[in-house]
């Protein structure tokens, strides 16, 4: 009998560590055109611990991405960042998030058109909104950009996961021609950013 409870005791204390060590995880959810390429950048970071691609923003439920790229249903192709704060913060994100799009193409990124392709961060909390607008007010006034940005900032409200075989995309389609063209160039920028 006092096994049995030892053993219990000892589960019950590994699920409490675990627990606690996932106190640090939050989420962020961020738009900066196709999710392929902000996925790609942000999958391989320390301190990232799940990206997922996916919808947020419109009015449809559960949508298709046949229905989001139709740019009838609201959405923008978004990706969701858990992240362990501890090891990265909400402002590193967001200034790698700013590089590696163009916040000041209005429903634009690229040859992707459509305001399922716009700039905008679903904040999960005050903190998040405040450092984005932080950061968004420090580069204009730097002229970091010859136009100003218009990168939308709203309040989280739901995340719909896209369909698998976007999930994960760059890894599983390196050969292909999108991911040669468009989605390494966005990595050897971020790689270069990151050793600065």
């Amino acid at each position: 009998m006092r096994s049995i409870f030892l053993f219990v005791l000892l589960i019950f204390s590994n699920i409490m560590e675990a627990q606690q060590l996932n106190t640090n995880y939050e989420k962020i959810t961020l738009g900066g055109g196709c999710f392929w390429c902000t996925e790609a950048v942000f999958q391989n970071l320390k301190g990232v611990v799940k990206v997922e691609s996916g919808y947020s923003g419109g009015h449809t439920k559960n949508p298709s991405y046949r229905e989001v790229c139709n740019g009838t249903t609201g959405h923008a192709e978004v990706i969701q960042i858990t992240f362990d704060n501890k090891v990265i913060s909400e402002d590193e994100i967001l200034k790698l998030f700013f590089a590696i799009h163009d916040p000041t193409s209005l429903n634009r990124q690229g040859a992707d058109v459509g305001t399922q392709y716009r700039s905008v961060i679903f904040y999960h909390n005050s903190v998040q909104q405040q450092k984005a607008k932080q950061i968004i007010n420090d580069l204009n006034n730097s002229l970091v950009y010859k136009s100003k940005i218009v990168t939308e900032l709203s309040p989280f409200t739901v995340f719909y996961k896209a369909e698998d075989y976007h999930q994960n995309y760059y890894n599983n389609n390196k050969e292909a021609p999108y991911c040669k063209m468009v989605i390494v160039p966005k990595l050897e920028k971020a790689n270069k950013l990151l050793k600065k």
